[in-house]
């Protein structure tokens, strides 16, 4: 099984830029669904979707050999009269899953006691199209010694907080029966996603406690709701994160290493999610199995999370450290996003996290809005046709030099070609936030020169 699901990391592709036309190099992590690999975030965050494909139930079963292996146990919904195509890409998708679920290889035993855990993983189809795994490893009620077993809800849409309060659901249910998690969702599945800042109520019978109404609330930032940049804040030091962000703006490749699924999951995603307006592009595993640990190490850029019993072997790879990290981002603007991070990362909980997220989110959101909020002045639009970017003119447009050197760096980028695609697509901006931090950036700049 190892050996296929290592074909699909193989070939899948990274959507190519417009300046690279068509480019192969394996894109994100490695199978099938809807949301490509470069494309804009708010794809994953469209109100009226269903919240959910699957949930799968995944448990570790013996092998003749003394060791476990994860299989899927429970799928639901069970789909039929499915076209060849598609009944293809479940395939792919359900062989994917258990590999992902249970990362840490097979060198399983049973236990009597096991922290539950939850953590998220992303599959990407050929197409660049993604699905998320938002997953719950837990130890199923009982006496004696037992095996954990991993409750995965697989969705198209990115939204980790919602999806952890569901799993809490999950658990407080199978801790009574597995057959009371069905009708809850069920219930989840035949609500449609909520749009952001919105509430949808689901309704739940339990057994000896009656009928629960269960709310589950979007943030109102919907390009905030799969972060938790205080789980990077207690981990990473300002100054380590402020490297890796410069690392990942001019596209390197970047390994995460931690002992905990969850904490690898949590940062990596709040890594990329410094980056908005802009998306990583590139190959994306939050958290790399086992049996994927060779594949990792490929030329192109990546931003995969690995776990710490695995650092040996990833040393044993061709790597090399580039040590620039200080000299990347000029410095100034480097020095007030240092002094932001200082500030929320001795938070001593005057903020709540949704408040640190949007604290920190913006810092970096106004480091882009000071180098390249001014790209659609540069965008030349045809009568009834796209328009095409002037790249030249947006750089010599920016007066520090300083600036303009990282910006004609930066302007190589893929995730930077991306966002340029679909500006040149349409008049109207795509990304509503971004857009208001640049207004306001350049009212108050008008502001400062009329008092």
């Amino acid at each position: 099984m190892a050996s296929s699901i290592s074909s699909f990391f193989r070939r899948s592709l990274r959507r190519p830029g417009r300046r690279e036309g068509k480019q192969e190099g394996p894109a994100a992590d490695s199978i099938p669904s809807p949301g490509k690999a470069g494309e804009r975030s708010s794809v994953l965050y469209s109100a009226g979707q269903f919240f959910f494909e699957y949930l799968v139930v995944v448990s570790l079963k013996k092998t003749s050999d003394g060791r476990y292996e994860p299989k899927i146990a429970y799928q639901f919904p069970k789909r039929e009269n499915l076209l060849k195509g598609q009944k293809e890409e479940e395939e792919r998708l359900l062989q994917a899953i258990p590999l992902f679920c249970f990362p840490d290889g097979n060198n399983w035993a049973p236990v009597t006691t096991f922290p539950s855990e939850t953590f998220s993983f992303v599959l990407t189809n050929v197409d660049g199209s993604r699905k998320i795994g938002y997953c719950r490893r837990l130890l199923p009620s009982g006496r004696g010694v037992r095996l954990p077993e991993v409750f995965c809800i697989i969705s198209c849409l990115g939204c980790f907080g919602l999806f952890s309060k569901i799993l809490d659901e999950v658990e407080k249910r199978r801790q009574i029966s597995m057959a009371v998690i069905y009708p809850f969702m069920q219930g989840l599945r035949e609500s449609p996603f909520p749009a952001p800042g919105k509430t949808v109520t689901i309704k739940s019978f339990i057994p000896e406690s009656g009928t629960e109404l269960i709310k589950l609330t979007r943030p109102v930032d919907a390009h905030l709701e799969h972060v938790e940049f205080p789980a990077l804040l207690q981990r990473l030091s300002p100054n380590l994160i402020l490297h890796i962000f410069a690392s990942a703006v001019l596209e390197r490749r970047l390994i995460f290493l931690a002992k905990e699924l969850s904490v690898l999951s949590q940062c990596i995603h709040a890594v990329a999610a410094l980056l908005y307006p802009f998306t990583w592009a590139h190959t994306y595993i939050p958290v790399v199995p086992e049996c994927l640990l060779d594949t990792v190490c490929c030329p192109t850029p990546f931003m995969v999370g690995i776990q710490m019993q695995h650092l040996e072997q990833v040393l044993e790879q061709p790597m090399e450290e580039v040590g620039d990290e200080d000299e990347i981002l000029p410095i100034k603007l480097q020095n007030e996003m240092l002094a932001s991070l200082n500030r929320h990362s001795n938070n001593n909980n005057v903020h709540t996290s949704e408040q640190v997220n949007a604290l920190v989110s913006e810092a970096f959101v106004l480091f882009f809005v000071r180098l390249v909020g001014h790209y659609a002045s540069h965008i030349k639009w045809s009568k009834n046709g796209p328009g095409t970017f002037q790249e030249r003119a947006f750089c010599k447009a920016i007066a520090s030099k300083t600036n303009r050197r990282f910006v004609k760096k930066f302007v190589k980028t893929n995730m930077f070609s991306l966002f340029i695609e679909d500006a040149e697509k349409s008049r109207i901006p795509q990304e509503a936030y971004f857009q208001q931090k640049i207004t306001e950036y350049h009212e108050q700049k008008k502001h400062r020169r009329d008092s």
